[in-house]
């Protein structure tokens, strides 16, 4: 038997019992001729002690970081003031009658400690190393506790667990796919699944009423903290659903997720927010509603005044949207943000400070007192504070004060780190103008049913016809997505017409799904929660490589294993391929 116990199981409750454990050397310490040992396993930390009169005292001498022992011995309550309170184990030692040596370590190439913490390159390549630091290990005991929470929340909401395939028909669905060349199909190829969309549907269609997975997604993209070529979804469908009873299953599986990870009672339902209220009192339609200080639009009011660079803005249809951080704001510190917005490709950033006299700055002079009043009023402003002002077109000008706003929170300290907050964004539109190619293309993905009220103006009016689909936003980040789908090929067909998809291209890329729905297929909808990204949220990071295993970086290479690798000229040859690349010069 290789251990009794785990390094994170004894208490004082256990004084004079005979037990074995195994684990890693952490932190071998020589103190006057008696060596003691920090033992290490995912459990916790274990102190044992090997006095010199035990017949195996000189191989103790030896022990390095990472050397892999078993130890037996009596467990012994540490003397009054010699406990340690950082441990769960601090109260007691293991005093070794007998080492067995498991294997050897050669010296780390980074350290296993949570104060040492080695470079990101060096943590890729040892990967094997970092996971066996206690938070990252803490972190896949999170990420084991969410799963089990998920499938047991639907599994007692009568859901169905099923797998769809990993070699599948490329489809649309927005990034690059993995494509898998076929060996026994000469010329063709699978592409690896980007999301199980088109599956979940056919299991709608074949009276599978409620289905989830934890499904494998895979997109050939460009890399960031939040983003992998390869990650995990919580994938869900309902037939016979609409919105509320979607909404009402995501939330009561949020719940369960937070309560078994974190003991944290989240008050449901979530609230809904407008796709356009989201935009107009945040900027952008992943609010973080941690803290306040939402914008204001002032357009109408500062065409009032005389300063042309906001009556020009507004002349050209674009807008003028100000926020307050309701307190001053020192003029170096100022000149710093007027620099970060010009970083996102704002033209500048105005402002004026709140007095007792009205606002003043070297741009008030062209704003009379009626206009400042108003200004004030709009805004809900008092005296010392300070207003910034961003003008540009409507996109450009919300996605730059948003930053702001972010930027702002952060820097005055005002976001609970903490805390969660979940809310939906509804009311998003069907399709978005392509200014580029002069066409519209879908605004979520040309599945999505639209709103009832808005089906008359798919073929006359696009820009009035809203989607019936919902992104779940947490702490300003775009957590879950969904919608309900579109089940009925006549619709279909409409939709297709508007976003310009030959329905020839549409046979040949998703006819199955077409043809799925001719036979009956029921009113369906669903949502997929970035399963990584929750995960890290709830460890109160955004970087999701801290909560997958092996990640990429950002180079989308594995240093660890290689990947990807050179291939063998007989598997190409099997697989009828042949590289045909330029070399660099």
């Amino acid at each position: 038997m290789h251990r009794t116990h785990t390094c994170g199981e004894l208490r004082k409750t256990d004084e004079g019992q005979e037990v074995t454990l195994s684990g890693w050397v952490s932190k071998p310490r020589d103190h006057g001729g008696v060596i003691f040992v920090d033992l290490r396993d995912r459990y916790g930390i274990t102190q044992v002690v090997f006095n010199p009169d035990i017949k195996d005292f000189d191989e103790a001498s030896k022990l390095r970081r990472e050397d892999v022992i078993k130890v037996k011995g009596k467990v012994n309550n540490r003397k009054e003031g010699m406990n340690n309170p950082n441990l769960d184990t601090g109260d007691i030692e293991l005093i070794v009658s007998d080492l067995t040596i498991l294997n050897k370590s050669l010296t780390p190439p980074i350290e296993v400690d949570e104060h040492k913490i080695a470079n990101e390159d060096a943590r890729m390549k040892y990967r094997y190393l970092d996971l066996r630091r206690s938070s990252m290990q803490n972190n896949f005991v999170t990420r084991h506790k969410a799963a089990l929470a998920a499938r047991n929340y639907l599994n007692s909401e009568k859901f169905l667990e099923i797998e769809t395939p990993l070699l599948v028909k490329a489809t649309p669905e927005g990034a690059r796919d993995y494509i898998v060349p076929s060996r026994v199909n000469a010329g063709k190829a699978y592409a690896l699944p980007q999301s199980p969309q088109l599956y979940k549907q056919i299991l709608m269609a074949s009276g599978f009423d409620r289905y989830y997975q934890l499904a494998r997604c895979l997109r050939d993209e460009d890399l960031r903290a939040d983003r992998q070529p390869e990650f995990t979804q919580i994938d869900i469908e309902m037939s016979f659903a609409e919105q509320d009873d979607i909404f009402k299953v995501c939330e009561g599986m949020i719940k369960s997720i937070m309560k078994d990870t974190k003991n944290i009672d989240v008050q449901i339902p979530f609230p809904r927010i407008s796709y356009k209220e989201s935009m107009e009192r945040f900027g952008n339609d992943k609010p973080d509603l941690r803290f306040g200080m939402e914008l204001t639009e002032v357009t109408e009011i500062v065409k009032k005044s005389d300063f042309s660079v906001f009556k020009d803005v507004a002349s050209k249809e674009g807008i003028v949207k100000c926020i307050n951080p309701e307190k001053d704001i020192p003029r170096k510190e100022i000149d710093r943000y007027i620099e970060y917005c010009q970083s996102f490709g704002a033209k500048g950033m105005a402002w004026m400070r709140v007095t007792e006299n009205g606002l003043e700055s070297n741009i008030a002079k062209f704003f009379n007192e009626d206009v400042q009043k108003e200004l004030i009023d709009a805004i809900g402003a008092k005296p010392g504070s300070i207003l910034m002002f961003i003008a540009d077109k409507k996109n450009k000008c919300n996605d730059v004060i948003s930053r702001l706003r972010l930027k702002l929170g952060e820097d005055l300290e005002l976001i609970d780190k903490d805390e969660f907050r979940f809310a939906w964004i509804i009311d998003f539109p069907l399709f978005e103008w392509n200014e580029d190619d002069e066409k519209w293309d879908p605004a979520h993905h040309m599945f999505t049913m639209p709103q009832s009220e808005c089906m008359q103006y798919i073929e006359s009016d696009p820009a009035k016809v809203f989607a019936s689909c919902y992104d779940l936003v947490l702490n300003g980040v775009e957590l879950a997505s969904g919608s309900i789908r579109i089940h009925d090929p006549t619709i279909q067909q409409k939709v297709m017409d508007v976003v310009g998809f030959p329905k020839e291209e549409a046979e040949e890329r998703f006819g199955f799904l077409l043809e799925a729905f001719k036979y009956g297929a029921p009113p369906h909808g669903g949502f997929a929660i970035g399963f990584d990204r929750l995960v890290a949220m709830i460890q109160g990071t955004t970087d999701i490589r801290e909560v997958i295993a092996f990640p990429k970086n950002k180079s989308a290479e594995c240093p660890m294993d290689g990947s990807p690798s050179n291939v063998d000229q007989q598997q190409l040859k099997d697989l009828h391929m042949k590289w045909d690349i330029l070399k660099k010069s």
